[in-house]
């Protein structure tokens, strides 16, 4: 393994650490993180051109090809489901314990489950932003990827988890992850 490989999943563990102690919404935190790396971003690389196919969307195929030339992903997911018992409206009803009643699991053929609480949903997003400022720090290239956060949900890389985004990274020369073709 090459010192940038081996950097490059060093920061990716920095990422996930980034992504546990970002700020969560009245305290709680219903995030999870891993990384893969090897024959994990191959399977996952597999997931995404089997999605894409699936449901005719190009760019899960594009990223695909990107993930397979990654050092490492970093994949963040949420809880969305679990509730806060603010009863802020957010999710787009009244209450959290209708959010809670009208939830359901992932159909095979959606993205993602829900609903999901709009704090939550926030969460999520704190942690991926301070994840990538962290390998951003680290000048390691990196995108958060929808497709690889789907993928990784349909694999069950995150059990419990409704939501997630992956955020590959690779240390090259050019940045792998812009342009790209459409």
């Amino acid at each position: 393994m090459n010192p940038e490989t081996r950097a490059a999943g060093m920061v990716a563990d920095l990422m996930v650490l980034s992504a546990r102690t970002a700020p969560k919404g009245k305290g709680t935190d219903s995030i999870s993180a891993v990384v893969k790396t090897g024959d994990e971003l191959k399977s996952l690389a597999e997931e995404m051109k089997r999605i894409g196919e699936r449901d005719e969307i190009g760019f899960f195929i594009r990223d695909a090809g990107n993930i397979e030339s990654s050092d490492a992903c970093v994949i963040i997911g949420c809880e969305g489901g679990t509730i806060l018992g603010l009863n802020c409206g957010g999710c787009g009803f009244a209450t959290c314990k209708e959010m809670a009643d009208a939830w359901s699991e992932r159909d095979r053929n959606q993205p993602f489950s829900g609903p999901n609480c709009v704090i939550k949903m926030a969460d999520l997003g704190i942690a991926l932003g301070s994840a990538v400022k962290t390998a951003s720090i680290h000048n390691l290239d990196n995108r958060i990827m929808y497709s690889a956060g789907v993928a990784a949900l349909s694999l069950g890389w995150l059990p419990g988890c409704s939501v997630a985004y992956a955020i590959p990274v690779r240390a090259a020369g050019k940045n792998i992850y812009f342009d790209r073709k459409a």
